[in-house]
Order: structure tokens, then sequence, then C-alpha cells
């Protein structure tokens, strides 16, 4: 019985799975988005999420651990290099999964796996969300309030000119 084996064995021996998603990771570090099967994507986003909190401590010990999995060590510089300045003040969530069509031979679910602080279009998208105000019903309020109150600001102005205007007659007689 398997209870409480929840991870995903994607048919393979666990010396094929280690190695595959090792190379996996790799291969997203590098290139900051692969394309993959979803099963394959969601096995990899619990395999890399932990690498990625480790790389944010640049120690020595930090970097042979993440090493031991990824066996690569222009991945492991790629990581707490540029990789790790990004994700420096984000919380977790590295990585976003973006389902994508189904594979024409086999009707596989295919996706793409992405690093999150990598997708200059979502990013846009987030910053633009962030600035747009929302609508609410209190801005018929204000509209309502703001014509009584203009006419009265109006009027004081007029009024501190009026004695100015009236002194400048004054002294000129």
């Amino acid at each position: 019985m398997r209870h409480n084996k929840k991870f995903n064995h994607l048919s393979r021996t666990a010396s094929h799975r280690s190695a595959m998603l090792a190379n996996m990771a790799s291969s997203l570090i590098k290139h900051k988005r692969i394309f993959t099967t979803t099963a394959k994507a969601k096995a990899l986003r619990v395999y890399i999420e932990p690498l990625i909190t480790k790389s944010k401590e640049d120690t020595t010990h930090s970097r042979r651990v993440v090493f031991s999995y990824l066996q690569d060590k222009y991945a492991v510089t790629e990581l707490f290099g540029e990789v790790a300045q990004k994700v420096a003040e984000r919380p977790g969530g590295y990585t976003r999964i973006i389902k994508t069509e189904n594979r024409l031979g086999d009707n596989a679910a295919m996706c793409f796996i992405e690093l999150v602080d990598y997708n200059e279009n979502m990013l846009k998208d987030t910053k633009k969300k962030a600035t747009k105000t929302r609508r609410s019903r209190s801005k018929k309020s204000t509209e309502a309030t703001a014509p009584v109150e203009a006419p009265i600001a109006e009027e004081t102005v007029v009024a501190e000119e009026a004695p100015a205007v009236e002194t400048e007659n004054k002294t000129e007689e």
C-alpha cells in the first residue's frame, strides 16, 4: 500500500527520476523557462523551489548542498548569482506553470514552467494592475459635493481680490 507517499514517480526508477529532475532544474535555471508535460512540471516545482530558497543564503555549505542536487556548476553559479538576487525579497512561489494545449502524439497535457521574476510580460501587467484604482460608489458622492465646494472657493478668492482693487483705486485718487 502507498499510504502517505504522495509524490509522483513519473513511471521511472528513483535514479532515473532524480537525474531527470536535476537536468530539468538546470535547464530551468539556465533558460528561465522550459516546455514540458504538466506532471513533470509539478514534480519539478517541488524539486526546485527548496533549492532556490537555499540559494538566498550564499554560503559554501548551501552551494555544496545545491550542487549535490543539480550536479551542474554553471547552473549553481547562475542560481546563486543572478537568480538569488531577483528572488531575495520573495517569500516563496518562485515558479509559475502555464498550461498549453495537449501534445499531438499522445494527447499529454503540456505546459510552460518558468521563473516568476523573469517573465517581463507578466511583470508589466502586475505593475499596471497595482496602479489602477478601484471604482466605487464613493466617487459619485464626491462628485455631488465637488460643485458645491468649488463656488465657495471662488467667492473667497473674489472677496480677497475686491479689497485689493479698492485700495489700488484709493491710492490713485
